[in-house]
C-alpha cells in the first residue's frame, strides 16, 4: 500500500481497525530510519504527535500521554498514547490508551489532564463528535486507570455540554484540587466568538457546578483559548494557556498562535479571579512551542512539558509521514514575579563524555567540538558585555547553521534559523529577538537532539525552542565574537532507554 499523500476527511476519520497493519508498520520504519529521529525527546512511534496530556504521578511512576494520530502526519482522528517513567527522562511506551471508540468520542479523544483520586488515576478529556452535518459536539469525559494499568471509560460525560452562551469550541479540561474541592478549567469560546476560560467546582467530580468565567485579564483573548493550566508555585498562581487569534499589540508574538502565561498575587476562589495579574508573557520565545501542560507534582515541584510543534504548520518530517515531538521535562519556579523554566535535575542522567570549554571570543569562528552527532548538551558562561554568535547545526563553512546572536552589552539576543537546515514556516518569520539583562554575564544551557533545539537563557529566565531539520554535514558547533570570554562544559547525551 502506497504512503498516503493526499488526505480526505474520509481517510482522516477512518477507524483504526480498518487500516492495514502493514501500512502502519511501514510508517514505523519511516520513523526508525529518519535522519531526524530523536535520541532523548519523546516522538511518535508513527504518524502525528501533538498536545501532551495527563501528565501525572501515580502508582510509583510518572505518567504522560499525548494526542496521537498513528496513520500519518496529519490531524486525523485522535487517540491518547501512553508513556511511563521512573526518572522523567527514560520513557517507556505503553501503547494507545484511549481510543476514539465510544459514542461520546467517536471523532477524536481530545486533550485533557489527569488526577489521582483514591486508588485510581482519573483521566479527564474532551470527546469530539461530528454529526451528519459535520457540526462539532464536545463532551467532557472521564476514564479510570487502576493499579494494573487497565483503563475503563465512563459511559456518560461528566460535563455534557457547554453552558448557555458558549459554542462547542469547548475543550482541554484541567482537573485539580484547590481548597479541598475539585476544580475543572476548560478552554472555551463565547457565542460572540471570543476566547475565555470556564470554571467548574464541586465536592467531587460527580457533583461539579458551573461557576463562570475565570477572571485573569481585561483584554480580548482572541477567538479561542486552548489548554488552560493553573499551577501554584510557592503559593503564586501561574496560568498557562494558548490564546488563538490574540492581537499582537496585547502581547507581541510571531507564531501562528502563542503559548502564554500570567502570574498573579493570589487566586480568589470566591470571585473566580486571579488577583493583580501580570501582563501576558510568552512562555517560549522561540518558533515551535504550544499546548504546554503543567501540574503540581507530589514531590513539591511544578513540572511542565510542551508540544514542540504548532497547529496548521507543515514540517519537513511530514514527508516521512511523522510529525512533532515533546520537549524535555521542565521545572517551573517564580522569581520576582517572573516565571523561570529549567530542565529537571534528572536530565543530567543522560550525560556521558564531558568536554571542558574555555577561551576568548575571536572574529575567527572557533570549533567548540571536533565533531558532534547533534545529540548533546552545552553549558556556556559568556562574560559581561560580550558580543558574538554561537552556531548550532553548522556546516564547516558556516553557510548553514542555527545562529544565536548575543549582545550582552546592549541586552539583546536574536535566534536566526533562516539558514538552518531545510526551510519551513517562513511565513511566520525566521528570527526571534528579545531582551536580556545588560552588562551581566550570560549563561546558556542548550539541548540539541538531531532535529530539535531547546535553549535556556540565564537560568531559565527565557527559553527558546526550535525545530531544525539539518542536512548531511550540518552537525558543527562554532563560536565567534567581537569581544568577551567564555567557559563551560559540553556533554554527549545518551539515547533514551525505552524498551
Amino acid at each position: 500500500m502506497d504512503i498516503i499523500k493526499e488526505w480526505t476527511d474520509e481517510l482522516r476519520y477512518r477507524p483504526y481497525h480498518q487500516w492495514d497493519e502493514h501500512y502502519q508498520q511501514v510508517l514505523i520504519e519511516n520513523v526508525r530510519n529518519s535522519q531526524w529521529q530523536l535520541n532523548y525527546h519523546i516522538q511518535p512511534e508513527s504518524g502525528l504527535l501533538n498536545d501532551p496530556n495527563g501528565f501525572s504521578y501515580y502508582n510509583g511512576k510518572w505518567h504522560l500521554f499525548y494526542q496521537a494520530y498513528p496513520m500519518g502526519a496529519v490531524h486525523g482522528i485522535k487517540s491518547w498514547y501512553q508513556l511511563t517513567s521512573e526518572n522523567l527522562v527514560d520513557w517507556q511506551p505503553e501503547g494507545l490508551a484511549l481510543l476514539p471508540d465510544a459514542s461520546y468520542d467517536s471523532h477524536g479523544v481530545y486533550s485533557g489532564s489527569a488526577i489521582v483520586v483514591d486508588d485510581k488515576l482519573v483521566l479527564a478529556y474532551t470527546g469530539n463528535v461530528r454529526d451528519q452535518q459535520w457540526q462539532r459536539q464536545s463532551y467532557q469525559m472521564l476514564a479510570y486507570m487502576n493499579q494494573e494499568g487497565e483503563i475503563t471509560k465512563a459511559e456518560k460525560p461528566f460535563i455534557p455540554a457547554p453552558p448557555t452562551g458558549y459554542t462547542h469550541e469547548f475543550r482541554d479540561p484541567q482537573v485539580f484540587i484547590y481548597e479541598e474541592k475539585y476544580w475543572v478549567l476548560i478552554g472555551a469560546q463565547r457565542e460572540k466568538l471570543e476566547g475565555t476560560v470556564l470554571a467548574y467546582v464541586g465536592e467531587s467530580l460527580d457533583t461539579l457546578e458551573f461557576k463562570g468565567e475565570l477572571a485573569f485579564t481585561d483584554q480580548s483573548m482572541g477567538f479561542m483559548v486552548e489548554c488552560p493550566n493553573l499551577v501554584f508555585i510557592d503559593d503564586t498562581p501561574v496560568l498557562l494557556f494558548c490564546p488563538q487569534g490574540l492581537d499582537p499589540k496585547i502581547s507581541p508574538y510571531q507564531n501562528i498562535y502563542p503559548n502564554s502565561y500570567i502570574t498573579a498575587d493570589n487566586f480568589d476562589s470566591e470571585k473566580l479571579a486571579l488577583t493583580n495579574p501580570s501582563q501576558l508573557q510568552n512562555l517560549d520565545e522561540g518558533f515551535d512551542v504550544y499546548a504546554t501542560q503543567a501540574f503540581n507534582a507530589p514531590d513539591g515541584r511544578a513540572l511542565a512539558v510542551s508540544w514542540v510543534g504548532l497547529p496548521e504548520i507543515e514540517y519537513p518530517s511530514d514527508q516521512e509521514s511523522w510529525a512533532h515531538c515533546l520537549s524535555i521535562i521542565k521545572e517551573l519556579t517564580v522569581k520576582n514575579g517572573q516565571l523561570y523554566q529549567t530542565p529537571v535535575a534528572e536530565q543530567a542522567d543522560l550525560r556521558q563524555e564531558q568536554q571542558d570549554l574555555a577561551g576568548t571570543l575571536t572574529q575567527q569562528p572557533t570549533a567548540l567540538l571536533d565533531e558532534t552527532d547533534n545529540s548533546y548538551e552545552i553549558m556556556l558562561e559568556l562574560s559581561a558585555d560580550s558580543q558574538g554568535k554561537l552556531h548550532l547545526f553548522a556546516d564547516q563553512e558556516l553557510n548553514h547553521s542555527l545562529v544565536i546572536d548575543f549582545d550582552v552589552k546592549n541586552g539583546m539576543i536574536k535566534v536566526d534559523r533562516s539558514n538552518a537546515g531545510l526551510p519551513f514556516a517562513q511565513e511566520y518569520g525566521t528570527t526571534r529577538s528579545f531582551s536580556i539583562e545588560k552588562h551581566q554575564a550570560l549563561n546558556l544551557q542548550i539541548f540539541v537532539d538531531h532535529s530539535v533545539c531547546e535553549i535556556f537563557i540565564n537560568d531559565g529566565q527565557k527559553v527558546v525552542t526550535a525545530r531544525v531539520f539539518p542536512q548531511e554535514g550540518e552537525n558543527g558547533l562554532f563560536l565567534e565574537g567581537a569581544s568577551g570570554t567564555y567557559s563551560g562544559n559540553c556533554w554527549r547525551l545518551r539515547k533514551m532507554i525505552n524498551d
